[in-house]
């Protein structure tokens, strides 16, 4: 009761603070007392003060008693010899740009409330900012976004020595308008050479839930204008192009620094659909992307949606594409995380009817023979898109036509899949299969044994199949009841009439 007296009493003595500086300027002093709170260290204090001082900038900028335009000393404003009015606006400016490095070490501060409580405040005096600017105006009457403030909310965004996940999760809301994104990317692309040293997971967390949205979306602050600072919105073909240049160059940024091996792995896991579909010119990726493809392991098999793109779409030239992906089916393809995107785009490589045979043979053998030691989820998927693959090349059904032919030709440790002698093997690795342990896979084996019918299985199903439902389905099964006719044993050793049957019986 006590602690709830206090919070009360602060709270009314911090509300009649603001409105006493609104009221008359002769206690225009007393917005020191909030400017101390905010400050201070104490948690609850500071949070009253935090949103006073919102109550107290927010009415001031409204009314215009700020000064607008370049901000002088405020000693020679003071001593000057300009009107008292704008001695009032400049000395009050000068407070509140003391309450925005007050609202800026708050997004540093240990307390999550109040870094939520200091970037909604910052955002607040962003939009009234763009209403009621602080600097010089475009021309023709434009309004002009507040990209200093904003910068300084971006800067709060990535600190150099904590984890801002959370607070840049609270700021994705604000994210969904054109300006504000448009904005950020800049400040972010301005800031990525000061912040990379230390701070490469939060900057690649912060880029991440920058897109853009070429539908009708909201404006937060400014919709129309001229140039510099002024964001007219996605309403043209002109400002989309402009809005991705600065997307692209904001990227382009990022991905010039070092990059561990861990965010090198996410940035190719949003490449596809975070940054490519919004690039002006996706092409200035094919560095990037072809480097990690030559890479190996994992990170070559993540470089692989980014390069359908390229590839499919923009004409990228990759002659040893095929080589390449031949080279990544190693044992550990059924077992990677990335297993389902992996195989997904490699029946989309596959798919074309004009590769030649002796390629599309070498990949099924390939697979074949890596299938030896895959687990059962893992089976139940390369079965069906071996025989998919067999549908759509009818050439490579030799294969299957060669039970006992001679010794198996096919080099395993070929790389170039031409000399791999592939169509000249036979299947007899899935013909072993269907002595598999699992039923469900050799009765999935089994059916190279028939005819293939001309419509082509439903991987989507099977490429995220895990161990854990495999084993689900199982345990679910219910078991039918076989009647069985025995004798039940009696005594110690099973004789009807012995001295052991007295004593020892199986009820």
């Amino acid at each position: 009761a006590a602690l709830h007296a206090g919070s009360m009493a602060r709270a009314a003595a911090v509300a009649d603070c603001v409105q006493a500086v609104l009221g008359s300027r002769a206690s225009a002093n007393r917005v020191f007392e909030l400017l101390e709170l905010l400050g201070g260290e104490d948690e609850e204090d500071a949070a009253c003060a935090a949103r006073a001082c919102g109550r107290l900038f927010g009415a001031l900028l409204q009314r215009g008693e700020l000064l607008a335009g370049p901000l002088p000393a405020e000693e020679a404003c003071l001593a000057g010899s300009g009107s008292a009015e704008d001695k009032y606006k400049a000395w009050m400016r000068h407070r509140y740009q003391e309450c925005v490095a007050g609202l800026a070490e708050l997004m540093g501060h240990g307390s999550f409330r109040l870094k939520e409580l200091a970037l909604c405040t910052l955002m607040r005096f962003v939009e009234l900012e763009a209403k009621h600017p602080l600097v010089a105006a475009e021309p023709q009457g434009s309004r002009t976004f507040p990209r200093e403030r904003l910068k300084v909310v971006v800067d709060g965004l990535l600190p150099i020595n904590e984890d801002a996940s959370l607070l840049i999760s609270r700021f994705q809301e604000y994210m969904e308008y054109d300006d504000v994104r448009y904005f950020v990317i800049k400040a972010v692309t301005g800031s990525i050479a000061q912040v990379m040293q230390k701070t490469k997971e939060v900057t690649l967390l912060l880029l991440g839930r920058v897109w853009i949205n070429c539908s009708e979306t909201p404006i937060l602050c400014v919709k129309w204008g001229g140039t510099g600072s002024v964001w007219k919105g996605l309403g043209s073909k002109r400002e989309e192009c402009a809005h991705k240049q600065a997307f692209e160059k904001m990227w382009l940024s990022f991905l010039k620094h070092k990059l561990p091996a861990g965010l090198y792995k996410k940035v190719l896991v949003i490449m596809h659909d975070s940054i490519l579909p919004y690039m002006n010119e996706p092409t200035l990726m094919i560095d990037f992307l072809t480097v990690a493809y030559g890479i190996g392991g994992a990170i070559s098999l993540l470089a692989l949606n980014g390069l359908f793109i390229l590839i499919h779409q923009h004409n990228l030239e990759y002659p040893d594409f095929y080589k390449k992906l031949y080279s990544l089916l190693d044992p550990s393809i059924y077992h990677v995380k990335y297993r389902a995107r992996f195989f997904h785009l490699t029946d989309l490589f596959l798919s074309s009817s004009h590769l030649p045979a002796y390629l599309v043979a070498a990949f099924i053998k390939r697979l074949s023979r890596l299938a030896l030691t895959a687990p059962p989820e893992a089976l139940l998927m390369i079965i069906p898109f071996i025989c998919n693959l067999f549908r759509r090349h009818p050439a490579c059904s030799v294969l299957v036509h060669r039970p006992n032919g001679p010794a198996d030709p096919y080099i395993m440790e070929e790389e170039q899949p031409s000399q791999s002698r592939a169509l000249e093997s036979s299947l007899w690795e899935i013909q072993t299969l269907q002595n598999h342990y699992h039923p469900d896979v050799a009765k999935a084996a089994a059916v190279l044994n028939h005819s293939l019918s001309e419509i082509e299985d439903d991987l989507s199903g099977l490429l995220e199949l895990s161990a854990y439902e495999l084993f689900d389905k199982e345990v679910k099964k219910k078991a039918i009841d076989v009647p069985l006719e025995f004798e039940q044993v009696r005594g110690l050793f099973g004789k009807k009439n012995d001295i052991f049957a007295e004593h020892f019986t199986l009820d």
